[in-house]
């Protein structure tokens, strides 16, 4: 989906080293990118020849190893001038070994080696969820967060409040007549989610914003904050049917969590599960928008919306098949 208004060209078109770039967002950014003219290099780890992974034909792809510093440079940079470092770069699982190599350690070597060739903006997508730091992963993105913004380069951080991908998951389910799965009552959290291409598009625009240098930037999608239930309730009208709820008490989580951690310590591959089930915990009991750090409650007035496509709209055209979404790691039922 192209954006309904065509931003105009940037008036500095400029060279981004750009990574991530075969996610949904990092599609969705790439190609925002160039419809504003810039020149973009897409730095990817090594696949089958001519495959271009979705990515537009304008779109210089090279080829690494992102957890080598030496690839980056060399494989990546080659030497050459840029002018900005875009990042949509984030580890497939959250796992702490996987987080600190990724969201962390490629992301210090990446921006060492973009300070050599020249560059002096960097935007970078990190996640609303590093509000309340408990996870592995989160603290992986603010130790990033913090060496970028103690590096004297001009930084957006985005970070987004929820993925249209993320909330999809139960669509097929419920098409096919299951009940829809809530933690709780469905009512513990609620997000304001913003779409590929309207998140793209804000990523982009960071470049030439002056009001979204050196800041951190929340940011959501149009329309009021969701609850699962209403998202629940919303599948069941458009498609006519008489809502089907299953509650999941958090409780189930804990237990789950506490029997990987006690096998954990005689299994080590268990440790991993353990922190897939907490990132699970996480998200079935934390909300996805501004974190007011005098109450310590989430502010939906406080959130920031971009955009013009709504989570509804998205799953919309998921029922008329004229969307569809790959979950990979987002396949949480």
């Amino acid at each position: 989906m192209t954006e309904l208004h065509p931003a105009p060209l940037s008036p500095r078109p400029r060279r981004v080293f750009m990574l991530g770039a075969t996610g949904t967002i990092g599609r969705a950014t790439v190609a925002a990118l160039l419809r504003r003219g810039h020149q973009v290099v897409c730095f990817l780890r090594p696949g089958t020849p001519g495959d271009r992974r979705g990515l537009p034909d304008a779109a210089i792809l090279r080829f690494g190893d992102v957890t080598d510093p030496a690839s980056i440079a060399r494989d990546g940079f080659c030497g050459e001038r840029f002018d900005a470092l875009v990042s949509c770069l984030a580890s497939r699982t959250g796992v702490p070994r996987d987080a600190w190599a990724i969201d962390h350690k490629a992301h210090v070597d990446a921006l060492a080696a973009a300070e050599r060739a020249g560059v002096t903006q960097v935007v970078l997508l990190s996640a609303i969820c590093v509000q309340r730091p408990l996870l592995a992963f989160q603290q992986a993105k603010l130790a990033f967060e913090t060496v970028l913004a103690q590096s004297g380069l001009e930084y957006s951080i985005v970070r987004p409040t929820a993925f249209f991908k993320s909330l999809s998951g139960q669509v097929e389910r419920v098409r096919k007549g299951k009940p829809f799965l809530l933690f709780g009552d469905g009512t513990l959290t609620a997000c304001k989610p913003i779409s590929d291409d309207d998140l793209g598009a804000y990523m982009a625009d960071c470049l030439d914003d002056p009001a979204r240098r050196n800041r951190i930037l929340p940011i959501g999608g149009p329309g009021a904050a969701i609850t699962p239930r209403e998202q629940g309730d919303y599948l069941f009208r458009a498609l006519g049917r008489e809502p089907r709820f299953r509650q999941v008490p958090v409780a189930l989580l804990d237990t789950i969590i506490a029997v990987l951690d006690g096998l954990g310590r005689v299994f080590p591959r268990l440790r991993d599960k353990a922190e897939l089930a907490r990132i699970g915990r996480y998200y079935a009991t934390e909300s996805m928008l501004v974190l007011d750090p005098v109450t310590g409650r989430y502010d939906a007035d406080a959130t920031p919306s971009a955009g013009s496509e709504t989570l509804f709209d998205f799953y919309d055209r998921l029922l008329r098949d004229e969307a569809r979404v790959d979950l990979g790691e987002h396949a949480v039922f």
